[in-house]
């Protein structure tokens, strides 16, 4: 897969906005990975804010909808990981200002 598509699929996720965080999964920091195989299975490799959030599902429904615009990409499978753990640190500057966080 080549940069111009993981831009792509990092494109298409910033608009997956965290419901609780109102601010877009990729520059909360959630996502670790995108990969798209030769058959248009798009996997996303992500975390989320806590391990009992409960709009888990409600985000990975979005992450779905949102690579799923891509004409590349055909599926989507999303692994939930919790190693290595979300952080302040894994936001972006603009969230990091956004949410008064330093």
């Amino acid at each position: 897969m080549d940069q111009d598509m993981k831009d792509s699929m990092f494109g298409a996720l910033e608009n997956v906005i965290d419901p609780e965080l109102g601010i877009d999964i990729v520059n909360l920091g959630l996502v670790y990975d995108v990969d798209l195989d030769e058959e248009g299975l798009a996997t996303v490799t992500m975390t989320l804010t806590s391990m009992g959030c409960p709009l888990g599902p409600v985000i990975v429904d979005q992450v779905n909808t949102a690579l799923g615009e891509l004409p590349e990409v055909k599926s989507t499978n999303v692994n939930i990981v919790w190693n290595p753990p979300w952080s302040k640190d894994r936001m972006s500057r603009y969230a990091k200002m956004a949410l008064g966080v330093r």
